[in-house]
């Protein structure tokens, strides 16, 4: 999860520089410029931190690094989401993909700022269930990059693909993130 996160993050950057190309389908949004790059730096810089939070090792013995690092991911997360519920109303590929972007970041932003009012009023495995959320949502970033290319691959229509990616690349992350915290034992990390 980490490597995959990370891989992505570091791609993504690249619209910070302008480097490389656009994918079609997102160069053809009607809010590409500038919500593009804030979007790209929220959400990788999310990915990029995300997944340290997690490691047992950071949270209980740099807990001073971890709140830093955590207001980072909080920060990239709310701007990556902000960023995407504008570029959701541009996208060229209709409603069904707008609104399946739109309420992953309702959702996104949603799960991150809960997370943070739970840790603020000190309940800490409430906390850890709502970043395990937000996480889930900020995976979805990898989830698309592993659907899109599969889909080109199997030779789908690309527009009726990015439809149904734009709701597959977090619908499934959530289930699996509620299973998770139904069926392990999360409240019990320490």
């Amino acid at each position: 999860m980490a490597m995959l996160s990370s891989a992505v993050a570091l791609v993504s950057y690249r619209y910070l520089a302008k480097a490389g190309p656009v994918p079609v389908t997102i160069a053809a949004n009607a809010y590409v410029n500038p919500w593009l790059v804030i979007h790209a730096t929220g959400a990788a810089t999310a990915l990029f931190v995300g997944p340290w939070q997690f490691l047992p090792v950071f949270r209980t013995r740099q807990t001073a690094a971890h709140r830093m690092c955590g207001q980072i991911y909080v920060a990239g997360c709310v701007t990556g989401g902000t960023a995407a519920l504008v570029l959701a109303t541009g996208v060229s590929t209709g409603p069904i993909a707008g609104t399946g972007f739109s309420l992953l970041g309702i959702a996104w932003i949603a799960a991150t700022i809960f997370a943070v009012r739970e840790i603020l009023a000190q309940r800490v495995s409430s906390h850890r269930r709502w970043m395990i959320r937000s996480f889930a949502l900020t995976l979805s970033a990898v989830t698309l990059r592993l659907y899109l290319p599969a889909s080109f691959q199997l030779g789908l229509d690309p527009i009726l693909s990015y439809r149904v990616i734009s709701w597959a690349c977090w619908l499934p992350n959530m289930v699996l993130a509620e299973l998770y915290l139904t069926f392990s034992k999360a409240d019990a990390i320490p």
